[in-house]
């Protein structure tokens, strides 16, 4: 089976912070973890219409710019599914102290600086460091484009 293709958006905000959301604990896939915007891509789909979908789905807000992808990570979900994720720097219109949660899905919302992405190593398994990886990636890319 291929892997299941999904989209990331680490977004922005005009102090260079980066948005995450924690997963509701009931969740099947990374329970009462934080994570950054994104899911699979759906039939058909591009990986920019699935960003965009995904960003308004997640928060309520729309892409205004996609400053440049941050990567490209492939892993196993804890559902032993295997998937690629590819990760973009976006940025955004709408209330940034106010997102749109997806109710049942995600809980709680922080923007974190470059100094502060240890916390999203909480409730992971050990030696799982991708979103931490994925985000600090996404803090190269912004120095990267002088941002």
């Amino acid at each position: 089976m291929p892997p299941l293709r999904c989209a990331g958006a680490l977004v922005v905000d005009d102090d260079g912070r980066i948005f995450i959301q924690r997963r509701s604990p009931r969740r099947r896939l990374f329970p009462n973890c934080w994570d950054i915007v994104g899911g699979h891509l759906e039939p058909g789909e591009s990986d920019d219409d699935a960003l965009r979908r995904e960003v308004t789905e997640e928060t309520g807000w729309t892409v205004s710019h996609v400053l440049g992808q941050v990567g490209s990570y492939a892993y196993t979900g804890d559902d032993g599914l295997d998937r690629i994720e590819n990760d973009f720097l976006v940025r955004v219109d709408g209330d940034l102290a106010r997102p749109r949660l997806e109710a049942g899905k995600h809980t709680e919302f922080r923007w974190i600086a470059e100094h502060e992405t240890v916390i999203l190593d909480e409730h992971r398994e050990a030696g799982d460091g991708l979103l931490r990886r994925i985000v600090d990636d996404g803090f190269a890319a912004l120095h990267s484009i002088g941002l």
